[in-house]
């Protein structure tokens, strides 16, 4: 949630910024913003006046009684009556107020670091680099889709037997190369220094808030009613969240955690050949990284975030490319993304893997998740996730990429986990 006295100090910045994430009636709705703003300081300074001057009465009463003067007392005390009546309106305008202006807040978006491009499309992303050779494979390859059938390792008919469209059921070699992933992923990231957690995979509405996935995505979670729970659609929320109403020692920064979860998207409006098999599934497993930074050092975190990410791509002998992604392709809540995309050798097209993000303040905001800084002065930290990685994707650029005659080829880093070097 943008900082409303930001929003005060920083109006034309503001608007410009939310205007770079295509953001719609953006001077209209944070004129709004700042109108309840102005109202609700005005009767804030109104309901300090009058605590003041009911305090200062009630000394007043304090001495008339002792003096004897019990009918100036009263007097006052008449006086004091009225001047509760009035502090009880006034703390039902601030809290109306103040419910309406957290209302507003939540709508706008966080707005872009200055790095980030312009633009409205994907289309528009930055390339930031390239890296690894493409494949070169025969006009005989099969896309992942083929096979999987082929091999036996995971079924889609299943999984729609079972639940629905977009949960596959993993089987054989294709169960194995999963837990392999993830394994491998959460090993490497224990090595750089993150602490492995395994959090809830369902989280209450407050989590979903302080995150920002509600109210922005609230139709595109699944939502158990009957509880008020939120299936997640990362490990960033119930991560993110374990810090939640808390001021971190500074001596304790900065926080790195990381964390695997099965992931739930309803991913409603999607359709055609761009979801097809792996490519977009409602439940899948990825390994998630998240860090909480002092705000000077977060982008250096940031960069940290996506060479461990791209270690990862390494490792596994995949060709990808990062992206800067520009205004108008960016999410609710982040100041600046990173994508990581692979290239998948049959679709000859290349497919996300990876965002890694920094949020600044933004979550932080909603959160209330703070620190005393230098000056002893407490102060919003920043927070920055990245998929590291998601698997589904991946699987299927490893398979298309690997695919021989003989069988699909794994990358060397798998084999130990897998127990195989071939499916």
């Amino acid at each position: 949630m943008l900082q409303i006295a930001v929003i005060r100090e920083q109006t034309d910045q503001v608007i410009a910024g939310l205007l770079k994430k295509n953001y719609k009636n953006a001077a209209a709705e944070v004129a709004a913003v700042l109108d309840l703003d102005q109202r609700r300081r005005a009767i804030q300074a109104e309901h300090d006046e009058v605590q003041a001057r009911a305090n200062a009465l009630a000394r007043e009463i304090g001495g008339l009684m002792k003096s004897g003067d019990k009918a100036g007392a009263e007097t006052l005390k008449s006086e004091t009556a009225e001047l509760k009546n009035k502090a009880k309106q006034h703390q039902e305008e601030l809290s109306s107020l103040e419910e309406s202006l957290q209302a507003a807040l939540v709508k706008l978006p966080n707005t872009p670091h200055a790095s980030v491009p312009e633009g409205k499309t994907p289309e528009d992303n930055e390339v930031v680099l390239e890296h690894g050779s493409i494949p070169n494979l025969p006009e005989a390859a099969l896309p992942h889709w083929e096979l999987i059938k082929k091999y036996d390792i995971i079924d889609f008919e299943l999984g729609n037997k079972i639940t629905g469209a977009g949960f596959p059921v993993y089987k054989n070699k294709g169960a194995r190369l999963q837990r392999a992933l993830i394994n491998f992923f959460l090993d490497e990231a224990t090595k750089a220094g993150y602490a492995e957690v395994q959090p809830p995979i369902l989280v209450n509405e407050a989590s979903g808030y302080g995150t920002g996935q509600l109210p922005d995505k609230d139709g595109q979670m699944y939502h158990a009613t009957a509880d008020n729970y939120y299936l997640i659609p990362t490990a960033e929320v119930p991560i993110t969240n374990m810090y939640r109403d808390e001021i971190i020692p500074r001596e304790q920064l900065p926080i790195k955690n990381a964390g695997y979860t099965p992931c739930f998207r309803r991913e409603a409006g999607s359709w055609g050949a761009d979801v097809r098999g792996l490519n977009r599934l409602h439940q899948f497993d990825k390994v998630e990284i998240v860090q909480i930074q002092e705000p000077e050092k977060s982008y250096e975190a940031l960069e940290q975030m996506s060479q461990h990410i791209q270690g990862l791509l390494q490792k596994l002998e995949l060709p990808y490319r990062v992206l800067r992604l520009c205004g108008g392709d960016m999410s609710f809540t982040s100041a600046i993304t990173y994508d990581m995309e692979v290239y998948s050798a049959a679709q000859k097209r290349w497919l996300e893997v990876s965002s890694c993000s920094n949020f600044e303040t933004y979550q932080a905001n909603r959160l209330k998740l703070r620190y005393k800084g230098e000056n002893g002065k407490t102060q919003l930290l920043h927070t920055l996730n990245g998929s590291a990685l998601a698997l589904p994707r991946i699987v299927a650029a490893i398979l298309e990429n690997n695919q021989t005659p003989e069988g699909i080829n794994l990358p060397q880093v798998l084999h130990s986990y897998c127990g195989f070097d071939r499916i």
